[in-house]
C-alpha cells in the first residue's frame, strides 16, 4: 500500500469520527428537550395533584374550623342554659314577693277585722262583709257560724269559676290568702285601739284598702268581690272598683234593715275609705300616653316593639332652637309599665325626651297582660 493509500484512509477515518461527534452533539439538544417535556409534564402532574389535594382541604373543614364550630355551638349551649336558670330564679323571687305580700295582708286584714270592725259592729264590704253579716244573724238565732268559715265557704266556688279568667297562679294566691286570713282570727287576738266610731270608720277603712292594695300588688288579692272585679276588668279592660262599691251599698242597705240604719251609715263610709284607698294605689288598668322625642327613631321602635306589645306611631319634627331634624313618637301603655319602658329608651338614647300624661279616654284595641 502506498503511502498516498495510506493518508486518505487516515483521512476517511477522521471525517467518519467527525460526523459522529457531529450526529452526537446534534441529538443532545433534543434528548434534553424531550427531558425537559418529561420533567415539565412531571410538574404539571405535581401542580394537579397539589390543586386538587388543596380543593379536597377547602371541601373538608379542618380540625381547628371543627374545634370553632363545637365551641360556638357549647357557648350557646350554656347562655341558653344560664337564661333558662336566670328565668326560674326571677320565677322563685316573684313566688317570694308573692307569698309575703299575702301573708302580710292577711295579718293586716285579720288585724282590721278585729280592732276596727267588730268592737264598732260595722261591716266591711265583699265576701268578707256577707261572712261577718252571717255571723251575725246566726248569732241572734243562738248558731255559732265564725266569718272564717263564711269566707271560705263563699271564696273557693267563686275562685274556681272566675279562675278561668284568671290566671291559676293568681287564683291560688288569692285562695291562700283568704285561708291565711281566716286562721289568723282563729288564732290571733287584737284589742281595739280606738273607742269613738269615726277613728274606726277612718282608720279600718284606710287599712283594710292598703291590706287589698298589698296582695295586688304582689299579683295576688285577697279573694271576695276582688275576683269578680279582676275577671271583669281583664275582660274589659277598665276597673270596676265603682261599681264594687254599689255592690257593697246593697249590702249595706240589707244590713241598715236588720241592725240600724246608723252602722250602716258607718259602714258605707268605711267602705268609700277602703275603695278610694284601692283606686288610689292600684293603677293596672289606668293608661297613660307616652310622646318620646328622639333623633334615633328606628332603634327606638326596634328595642320597644322588642320588649312591648302596643303599638307605636312615628312622625319627624324639628327642633324650634336647634333646627336639628328629630322624631316624635307616640304611644299609649298601661300605667304599670311606664317604668320599665321609659327605664329602656333611656338605655337606646340618653338624650331622650318624654312626656307622660293620662289618657282619659281610649278607642281602639289594646292589649293587656294576663295576670301571672
Amino acid at each position: 500500500m502506498s503511502s498516498e493509500d495510506i493518508e486518505k484512509k487516515g483521512l476517511g477515518a477522521e471525517e467518519s469520527n467527525r460526523m459522529y461527534e457531529s450526529k452526537g452533539a446534534a441529538g443532545q439538544p433534543e434528548n434534553r428537550e424531550a427531558d425537559n417535556t418529561e420533567d415539565a409534564g412531571i410538574t404539571e402532574d405535581t401542580g394537579i395533584t397539589a390543586e386538587t389535594d388543596n380543593t379536597a382541604g377547602a371541601d373538608n373543614p379542618s380540625e381547628e374550623d371543627k374545634e370553632a364550630e363545637t365551641g360556638e355551638i357549647a357557648r350557646k349551649a350554656q347562655e341558653i342554659k344560664d337564661r333558662a336558670m336566670q328565668i326560674q330564679k326571677m320565677k322563685a323571687v316573684r313566688n317570694v314577693i308573692t307569698f309575703m305580700a299575702v301573708v302580710i295582708s292577711a295579718v293586716l286584714q285579720a288585724f282590721v277585722i278585729q280592732a276596727f270592725i267588730r268592737p264598732a259592729e260595722r261591716l266591711s264590704g265583699g265576701f268578707t262583709g256577707i261572712a261577718l253579716l252571717v255571723e251575725m244573724l246566726t248569732s241572734t238565732w243562738g248558731i255559732s257560724f265564725p266569718t272564717s268559715l263564711g269566707m271560705l265557704c263563699i271564696n273557693i266556688p267563686v275562685a274556681i269559676i272566675c279562675s278561668r279568667g284568671i290566671s291559676v297562679r293568681f287564683t291560688a294566691f288569692s285562695l291562700f290568702q283568704v285561708f291565711l286570713t281566716s286562721g289568723f282570727l282563729q288564732f290571733l287576738h287584737f284589742e281595739p285601739l280606738f273607742d269613738d266610731p269615726v277613728l274606726n270608720v277612718i282608720f279600718g277603712g284606710f287599712l283594710m284598702g292598703i291590706s287589698i292594695v298589698i296582695a295586688l300588688k304582689g299579683n295576688a288579692s285577697s279573694g271576695g268581690t276582688d275576683f269578680i272585679a279582676l275577671y271583669v276588668s281583664n275582660k274589659t279592660g277598665r276597673s270596676i272598683w265603682g261599681q264594687v262599691f254599689i255592690g257593697n251599698c246593697v249590702l249595706y242597705c240589707i244590713f241598715g234593715l236588720l241592725f240600724g240604719w246608723m252602722n250602716a251609715a258607718y259602714s258605707i263610709l268605711f267602705q268609700f275609705i277602703s275603695t278610694k284607698t284601692i283606686s288610689t294605689f292600684h293603677h293596672r288598668y289606668d293608661r297613660v300616653t307616652l310622646q318620646i322625642t328622639t333623633e334615633k327613631a328606628d332603634e327606638m321602635m326596634e328595642a320597644y316593639i322588642r320588649v312591648c306589645k302596643h303599638g307605636i306611631s312615628c312622625v319627624e319634627a324639628v327642633g324650634g332652637y336647634s333646627r336639628k331634624k328629630m322624631y316624635v313618637l307616640h304611644t299609649v301603655i298601661s300605667s304599670y309599665e311606664v317604668d320599665d319602658i321609659i327605664r329602656l329608651m333611656r338605655e337606646v338614647d340618653p338624650h331622650v325626651i318624654i312626656n307622660v300624661f293620662k289618657t282619659e279616654q281610649f278607642y281602639g284595641r289594646f292589649y293587656h297582660a294576663p295576670m301571672e
